[in-house]
């Protein structure tokens, strides 16, 4: 079995052979913004001085959103809130400072569902206390519930999860408490900020594979033959695909923290 490669290694051995032939600047350019957008500062920095490019972003910015992010995976989101509402906040008309989670209601909401879930995670420990929950509940979901009716669901559906066992939980509730929820709401976070900071939010090789997909698809729904498997160009494609699914860096940025 291959040894896993973390980002800095198999970034650092891509750029060396991507840089043997010119037409591979653009490849370099998708890789260097995927790691801009997806906020991996060191790999980003790194990779541009090898690739001699320009980084898209400093340091400062791509920095800030990976601790956001990491707050989020860890299940600090208490930390990862205040870090946003100090994020770069814009003075709008009548000298109103305007952040992010004032413009983006379902996200703020969101968030202080997941800060809840957390906090039952913690309570449903040997011995724990359901106070806090039931307190930050009535504190800050509760006012927020009633102005949107996914809002009431999504609370009404959190609570139901101090009125059973974790190891009882329906496969509903048991999601809730599932790391997949720190994911997805770090990527909302992610695409959030690079919106307010008039960014894309996704990285532009995510739409290229979109649009592979989508010729590919079409093609076949055509009954154009194709293979079975089509390569998209890159030398070493197959090895590259092995040394992924034998590392486990993924999309996130840390190490997930599920208790």
């Amino acid at each position: 079995m291959a040894t896993p490669k973390g980002p800095d290694t198999l970034l650092s051995s891509s750029s060396k052979h991507l840089q043997t032939d010119d037409r591979n600047s653009d490849i370099n350019a998708l890789i260097l913004d995927y790691l801009t957008m997806e906020g991996y500062p060191n790999a980003a920095a790194k990779f541009s001085k090898e690739a001699n490019l320009q980084p898209h972003q400093d340091n400062a910015s791509i920095r800030a959103r990976q601790e956001i992010q990491n707050h989020i995976h860890s299940g600090s989101i208490q930390a990862a809130i205040e870090a946003l509402n100090e994020l770069d906040p814009e003075r709008h008309h009548a000298d109103r400072i305007t952040q992010i989670l004032d413009d983006d209601k379902a996200l703020h909401f969101s968030l202080l569902r997941l800060q809840l879930v957390e906090l039952i995670r913690s309570c449903n420990s040997a011995g724990g206390d359901i106070g806090p929950a039931l307190k930050f509940a009535t504190e800050q979901l509760g006012p927020r519930a009633p102005t949107n009716p996914k809002f009431l669901e999504d609370l009404e559906r959190t609570m139901a999860l101090l009125l059973f066992p974790p190891d009882s939980l329906e496969p509903q509730l048991a999601s809730l408490l599932d790391p997949e929820l720190r994911r997805t709401a770090a990527d909302s976070v992610n695409k959030a900020i690079l919106e307010k900071q008039s960014a894309r939010r996704a990285a532009a090789i995510r739409q290229l594979v979109k649009m592979r997909a989508w010729a590919e698809n079409t093609a076949r729904d055509k009954g154009i033959s194709l293979p079975d498997r089509l390569d998209i160009g890159l030398r070493g494609e197959e090895q590259g695909h092995h040394d992924c699914q034998q590392s486990h860096i993924g999309n996130g940025h840390e190490p997930m923290v599920t208790s």
